[in-house]
């Protein structure tokens, strides 16, 4: 476990990562992680005494990474912004993510090549997919996210191109 103290802080205008809440950590900090990493990777220990798995470190180049501080943690943990965070943090060679039953069903339904698509996908990429697949609170909102997937995998689209199209076609554009 590598401990240390961080202070959160907020992309104003960062591309994709705009409005995203995270913490810096910088290279030699990492390094004491996981040596020689320079891609993504999951982390698992405590923030102000709090336990996390599955977190993801996200690379910014010059060997340094943050580790994004969403709305439900920092609610969890009572901060906001410009608050100091104690951490203790470590590789989590524990995680994994299972494939919903219903998502391969969906999947294998529509066409072998779907499957295909979705399996050549980075593990971290099909992660946003599942994850956001299990989040959904009830069978109608599920049964959504699954029908998205299956399209997106169909047109070829990423996560972040699927969101975005599901956003426009709400907005009637």
């Amino acid at each position: 476990m590598v401990d240390f103290s961080a202070i959160i802080l907020r992309f104003e205008q960062k591309g994709e990562k705009s409005g995203w809440s995270y913490i810096e950590l910088p290279a030699a900090l990492v390094q004491r992680i996981k040596p020689h990493e320079k891609r993504s990777f999951r982390v698992r220990g405590t923030i102000d005494d709090q336990l996390f798995a599955g977190m993801a470190l996200v690379p910014m180049g010059e060997g340094d990474f943050i580790l994004p501080i969403n709305g439900k943690m920092r609610r969890q943990l009572k901060k906001q912004h410009g608050d100091v965070l104690q951490l203790s943090l470590e590789e989590d060679v524990d995680f994994k993510i299972e494939m919903p039953e219903d998502l391969e069903v969906c999947l294998l339904q529509e066409d072998d090549a779907l499957m295909n698509r979705f399996m050549s996908l980075a593990k971290s990429r099909r992660n946003y997919f599942i994850n956001y697949i299990n989040e959904a609170k009830t069978l109608p909102t599920r049964t959504k996210r699954l029908a998205m997937t299956v399209e997106a995998m169909a047109m070829g689209l990423d996560f972040g191109a699927m969101i975005r199209l599901e956003k426009s076609r709400r907005n009637g554009e």
